[in-house]
């Protein structure tokens, strides 16, 4: 029995039966070695299966199966082995090994294997027996029965091993081939994609070739067009080569033209240095002529006094209500004098009558029909000193409508033919300025424009919102004469506008007020200055400086003709103080005092170097043609005699 066991046991490793398969077959009987004791009943079972043919038949008839089962051709089908040969064309034994197999793959429950096993084994014992079963006493014969079986089962065994062994075989042969298809198919694949590459590669080389294509239809037009601008191009160098030819010829001419032009140029260079030598002669001469021309002019004014003073009388107006002037007389042919005549009651009796005359002399007179041309035309010289490097004043005085700031200023709507002595002033220095810059002379101007309002002084170049600083008198040195106003509003001017527009701010910031004699009376004395810079950078740098000054002082009033009131009143007196202290520095002058009371106001200390130092002074004075401005007008021109009686020296250049 230990070796049937054990027989079964390879046999099952062999044909790969699982746990379940092996419960199924560790059902079936297994022959022991050992004989048990039978029954008397049973008789002698020795020799029964060679007795019974239809046992023997049983053992022996070949068990088929219905489904045969291929599991393991099934699984080497997968790694492509070919298909084995069907269960029918096999021998009995191999079918029924494989019946079972399928059997015990197919995990049927213990009562079904019963039921197989009887199924099958009642046909044998039937078949044997003639129809009936081996009693059950019959021992012997089952084992006999058993062993037939078991000597089945090992030919069916040894025809399995067999078999397996082809099946091996046929397997390492299969993995074999697998492994070479795996190498094969490897490289196949690396074939495939070194072929996608080059296909790949291909279709850009396919991709440029028809890009290059275009491209060679592009420059096949490109080509075709550039021939025919090829052919345009011989045309017209043919046509430039004759025109070459034709200049060419044309130069030789012009070269011919050019050498004599040459000689012509050095001499005409010769010429030149000639001339220049010529023009320096003549510009020496022309500086000595321009400084001989100062020098004489100078003479001139100094002849004529330093202090220089103008009559003007204002014509009437439509206010004056007068058909002409009775009593301003101007003499025939005297353009010096002026007769002021009015005839009174006298004192004697009413019947006779005084005829009162008073005549005057000046360095000129303007009768009322003078122009603002004619006026300038007479001052022109003075303005020009100041070019030539000295100081220059020039003031109106007059009583209140006498026609000072017309005289001055001009009317608010410049004209060429109104402009007064302060616009007309500007634009000759402008131009004489331009004029010796052949000389060599350049100008730096510097203005500034102020007032002096109730011994105030006031800068007519700020706004009035702009808060008011305040503004003294001082000198830069204690040992100088010069003076200057502190946080006053100093402007560089290149052009005559920008002067032109600086005298408009002021016009409009100056204090004026209406009053009984004048519906815009000035209520402040003015005062405008053009500092003037000039050097010559061709004669050593020669320098000079000086101040044009062009004021335009408050007119004098009577208090009961004015009948100011309030602020007027308080103006009125602060102009007539500073108007008599004015005076009284004119007597001081004239009376040649050695104290000179300029401190005594603000006008005549901002003015004595004007006044009584180094400058070239001139006064005019306005009178009015109104017979009720005769006393006014009187007193006016005795101010003026006393002011051309002064003499305040030789005036001298400021120049290095």
């Amino acid at each position: 029995m230990e070796e049937n066991k054990s027989v079964l046991h390879e046999l099952n490793v062999e044909i790969g039966v699982n746990d379940t398969e092996k419960k199924v077959l560790s059902r079936l009987p297994v022959p022991s070695a050992r004989k048990r004791p039978l029954p008397e009943s049973m008789g002698d079972t020795t020799g029964s299966r060679a007795e019974n043919p239809a046992k023997k038949a049983l053992f022996d008839k070949p068990v088929t199966t219905s489904q045969p089962i291929t599991r393991k051709r099934q699984a080497n089908s997968t790694v492509g082995v070919h298909s084995a040969p069907l269960a029918s064309q096999r021998p009995a034994a191999k079918n029924f090994q494989l019946t079972s197999a399928m059997t015990v793959a197919a995990g049927p429950s213990k009562v079904t294997a019963r039921k197989s096993i009887s199924s099958k084994a009642k046909p044998a014992a039937a078949v044997a027996g003639g129809g009936s079963r081996r009693p059950a006493w019959d021992l012997k014969g089952k084992v006999s029965d058993m062993q037939n079986k078991v000597s089945t089962y090992q030919d069916k065994l040894r025809f399995v091993n067999k078999e397996n062994k082809e099946v091996t075989e046929r397997l390492h042969q299969c993995k074999s081939e697998v492994t070479e298809l795996r190498m094969e198919n490897s490289s196949l694949c690396d074939r495939l994609r070194i072929c996608e590459g080059k296909l790949q590669l291909m279709a850009e080389l396919q991709r440029e070739r028809n890009d290059l294509a275009e491209e060679k239809r592009n420059l096949n037009s490109i080509n075709e067009s550039l021939k025919g601008e090829v052919s345009n191009l011989q045309s017209v160098k043919l046509l430039l080569t004759t025109q070459l030819d034709t200049a060419e010829l044309h130069l030789r001419s012009k070269t011919a033209e050019l050498l004599e032009k040459g000689e012509q140029l050095k001499m005409a260079k010769q010429e030149r240095d000639s001339l220049k030598s010529m023009l320096s002669e003549v510009s020496e001469k022309l500086h000595k002529g321009e400084m001989d021309r100062r020098k004489l002019h100078n003479q001139i004014l100094e002849l004529k006094g330093n202090i220089r003073v103008f009559c003007r009388v204002r014509p009437l107006l439509p206010s004056d209500h007068a058909d002409n002037i009775q009593h301003v007389q101007f003499p025939n042919n005297d353009e010096k004098s002026i007769l002021l005549a009015r005839t009174e009651e006298s004192h004697i009796g009413r019947d006779s009558k005084d005829h009162l005359k008073y005549m005057f002399s000046f360095d000129r007179v303007f009768p009322p029909c003078s122009s603002q041309q004619e006026v300038f035309e007479e001052i022109s010289l003075l303005v020009q000193s100041a070019l030539d490097g000295y100081n220059v004043c020039i003031f109106a005085y007059g009583q209140t409508g006498s026609g000072k700031t017309y005289t001055m200023e001009g009317p608010d709507q410049l004209q060429d033919d109104t402009m007064g002595m302060i616009p007309r002033a500007v634009h000759q220095v402008f131009n004489s300025a331009e004029e010796l810059k052949d000389q060599g002379w350049t100008y730096k101007f510097t203005a500034s424009f102020l007032e002096i309002y109730n011994e105030t002084i006031r800068d007519l170049l700020v706004n009035k919102t702009v808060k008011k600083m305040e503004h003294e008198i001082k000198r830069p040195a204690s040992n100088s004469t010069a003076v200057y106003v502190s946080n006053l509003k100093y402007l560089n001017v290149e052009t005559v506008e920008e002067v032109l527009s600086l005298i408009k701010v002021a016009k409009q910031n100056r204090a004026t007020a209406r009053t009984m004699m004048n519906d815009q009376s000035s209520r402040s004395h003015s005062v405008f200055q053009l500092k003037i810079e000039g050097v010559n950078e061709v004669r050593n740098n020669i320098t000079c400086n000086s101040t044009l000054s062009l004021i335009d002082l408050a007119g004098s009033e009577r208090i009961d003709k004015s009948q100011s009131q309030g602020d007027r009143l308080k103006e009125t007196k602060a102009i007539n103080c500073s108007l008599s202290n004015l005076g009284s520095v004119f007597i001081a002058l004239a009376n040649k005092d050695n104290f000179v009371p300029y401190r005594n106001s603000k006008l005549t200390f901002l003015l004595q170097n004007c006044l009584g130092g180094n400058s070239k002074t001139l006064m005019f004075v306005n009178i009015s043609p109104e017979n009720d401005s005769f006393g006014e007008s009187l007193n006016s021109l005795r101010f003026a005699s006393k002011v051309n009686e002064c003499v305040i020296g030789t005036a001298v250049a400021n120049r290095k």
